[in-house]
């Protein structure tokens, strides 16, 4: 079975070759898929999404933030804080963003929030390189969303466990990936700190993963 490290370069490389229209086509599904996904978890109504924002050649998610707040929902993007922390910034289309202080990436400006405004939060879309159906994840390397998903646990203690014991997080979940990132059941090494995902949200639609 390839390492984690192994299956994020080779995704990062095909990647790499994507076109502009290839990018920008991908960004309009990722945003009709996503704004389904979180009407259906809402009922119809407006609710709170903790997202975040791809560049370069991840998948896009400006338009599913944009799709999001237009259809009147609270949109929370992350900001990188010492020890691989995350706090979270309410984003709207006129937010500035700011080059991060421990990350190469820019994130929104305004005021923090820890981990406990998940509370209210109805759906997380997640970061990730690959996804398996057996719901285990590979993010970007950083180590970031592992430890979040991890003090999930403890901002909200109702976490569904798997049949193998691991514990999903107990905020709906879905990893952006292409496509072809999603891989067979047991394709992805999976460690004691990993924290398994329910659903993978790429350009041609939402797939339910069956975590075991």
């Amino acid at each position: 079975m390839p390492s984690k490290e192994e299956i994020r370069a080779s995704h990062r490389a095909a990647r790499a070759a994507l076109t502009p229209a290839g990018l920008e086509n991908a960004g309009e599904g990722i945003a009709r898929h996503g704004l389904a996904w979180a009407t259906a978890l809402t009922g119809g109504g407006q609710g709170t999404f903790a997202a975040y924002l791809g560049v370069g050649f991840e998948p896009p998610t400006l338009p599913l933030l944009a799709a999001l707040h237009g259809a009147g929902h609270q949109v929370l993007l992350p900001v990188c804080e010492p020890g691989r922390a995350l706090s979270w910034v309410y984003w709207t289309p006129a937010s500035k963003f700011v080059r991060s202080s421990y990350a190469p990436i820019r994130e929104p400006a305004g005021e923090r929030h820890d981990s406990t405004v998940m509370r209210h939060t109805d759906g997380i879309f997640l970061p990730a390189t690959a996804v398996d159906f057996a719901g285990n994840r590979i993010g970007q390397g950083g180590g970031y969303y592992d430890k979040f998903l991890a003090a999930l646990t403890a901002v909200l203690p109702s976490g569904t466990p798997a049949s193998d014991g691991a514990m999903l997080p107990p905020v709906p979940t879905a990893a952006v990936v292409y496509a072809g990132e999603v891989l067979p059941a047991g394709s992805i090494p999976a460690e004691p700190f990993d924290r398994k995902v329910a659903a993978a949200l790429t350009p041609a639609g939402l797939l339910r993963l069956q975590p075991q």
